[in-house]
C-alpha cells in the first residue's frame, strides 16, 4: 500500500468513526420526513428501441426538405442516463435530462414551481472530480448514503449532497427552494439507484467542423406540447466548453435584425454577432418547429451545420411533466 492510499484509508476510517460516534437516534428525522412527501413507484424502465423510419415529404411544404435517415447516427446523440430517485417531496415533476458521450456529466432535474431537485452524475475519469473521495474523508461535516460517507453542505432551503455510488461514479443531489433541504437531500439521496432513462431528442448531429465532437444531448420541457432538444459540441480537448449549439423548439428567435438566407433548400436567416452574443442561422421545419444553430462559426458554415442536422420523427417526449 502506498503512502498516499494509507493516509486517504486513514481518513475514510477516521471519518466513520466520527459519524459512528456523534450519530443521533434516527427515529425523529424518519417520522418527520415520513409525512413530508410521496413514495414512488419505481419508474418504469425505458426501452431505447431503435426503428427505420424513413419519412418524405414532397410538395406540401415548397422549397423545404424533410432530412431524415433511418436509425439516425451518431448513436452519442441517445445517451442513457445511468440515476435516478425512487422519492421527491410531492408535487415535483421532471422537466430536463441531459447527457452525452465520454465524460459528460449526467443531469435530471425536477420541478415544482420555483424549487428544484437535481441528481447529477460526474465522472471519477473527469479530473475535476477524481479526488472525490479523499475530499469527503477529510471533512467533518458528512453523512452516509448506502453506507458510503457523503459530503452534506447547506442551510435553510438549499442543499447539496455528494457521495460515490462506485468507483466510476460521483454523485450529487442538489435541493433549492425547499424548507430542511439538508434533511429533504438525504431522504432524496437515500432513495437514488440504478435507474437508466433515455435521452431521445429530436436532433441528430450532421457534419462537424473539423475540430469538434459531440458533447451533449438536452430534452428539456414543462410538458411534451413545449419541449425542446438542445444539442452541443465541443473541442474533444477542452470538453466542458461547448463551441456549437443546435437546438428545435416550438417558439421562433425574435432578433432584432435578421438577414434573408437560403437554409434547408427554404428561405431561413442570419443573425450577426453582437457584444456577447455568438453568431446564428435559424429556419422554420416542415413540422412548424424551428431550428437554430449558434456558434462562433462563419455563416456559411452555420448554413452547412444546419444543412447537414438530422431530424427524429420519433422523439421521446412524454416523460415530460410527469412524476416518474
Amino acid at each position: 500500500m502506498t503512502r498516499s492510499e494509507h493516509e486517504t484509508e486513514t481518513l475514510i476510517r477516521d471519518s466513520l468513526d466520527r459519524l459512528a460516534a456523534r450519530a443521533p437516534d434516527g427515529h425523529a428525522v424518519h417520522d418527520a420526513l415520513a409525512g413530508a412527501g410521496r413514495t414512488r413507484r419505481p419508474s418504469t424502465r425505458l426501452a431505447l428501441v431503435a426503428a427505420a423510419v424513413v419519412v418524405m415529404v414532397v410538395g406540401a411544404v415548397s422549397g423545404m426538405q424533410l432530412l431524415t435517415r433511418p436509425d439516425p447516427a451518431p448513436a452519442a446523440s441517445r445517451p442513457v442516463l445511468g440515476y435516478g430517485p425512487e422519492w421527491l417531496p410531492g408535487g415535483f415533476t421532471e422537466q430536463y435530462r441531459e447527457g452525452g458521450p465520454g465524460i459528460t456529466p449526467q443531469v435530471r432535474q425536477w420541478v415544482a414551481g420555483p424549487a428544484k431537485v437535481t441528481l447529477t452524475a460526474y465522472s471519477t475519469a473527469d479530473p475535476e472530480w477524481s479526488q472525490t473521495a479523499l475530499k469527503i474523508a477529510s471533512l467533518k461535516d458528512q453523512a452516509l448514503v448506502h453506507g458510503r460517507v457523503a459530503m452534506l453542505t447547506g442551510s435553510g432551503g438549499t442543499a447539496e449532497l455528494t457521495w460515490l455510488a462506485d468507483e466510476q461514479h460521483v454523485l450529487v443531489v442538489q435541493i433549492l427552494g425547499i424548507p430542511d433541504a439538508r434533511a429533504i437531500a438525504q431522504r432524496v439521496a437515500d432513495s437514488v439507484g440504478a435507474e437508466p432513462v433515455g435521452v431521445h431528442g429530436e436532433l441528430r448531429f450532421g457534419p462537424l467542423p473539423a475540430g469538434l465532437a459531440e458533447r451533449s444531448t438536452v430534452v428539456k420541457g414543462s410538458r411534451p406540447g413545449n419541449a425542446g432538444t438542445e444539442l452541443t459540441a465541443a473541442d474533444p480537448a477542452r470538453p466542458a466548453v461547448p463551441l456549437l449549439r443546435v437546438t428545435a423548439g416550438p417558439n421562433p428567435p425574435t432578433p432584432k435584425i435578421a438577414v434573408s438566407v437560403t437554409v434547408r433548400g427554404g428561405e431561413g436567416f442570419f443573425v450577426a454577432p453582437a457584444a456577447g452574443r455568438d453568431p446564428m442561422v435559424f429556419v422554420r421545419l416542415p413540422s412548424g418547429r424551428w431550428l437554430r444553430v449558434s456558434g462562433a462559426w462563419p455563416k456559411a458554415e452555420l448554413i452547412a451545420i444546419a444543412n447537414g442536422v438530422q431530424l427524429d420523427p420519433a422523439p421521446d417526449y412524454r416523460w415530460l411533466g410527469t412524476t416518474s
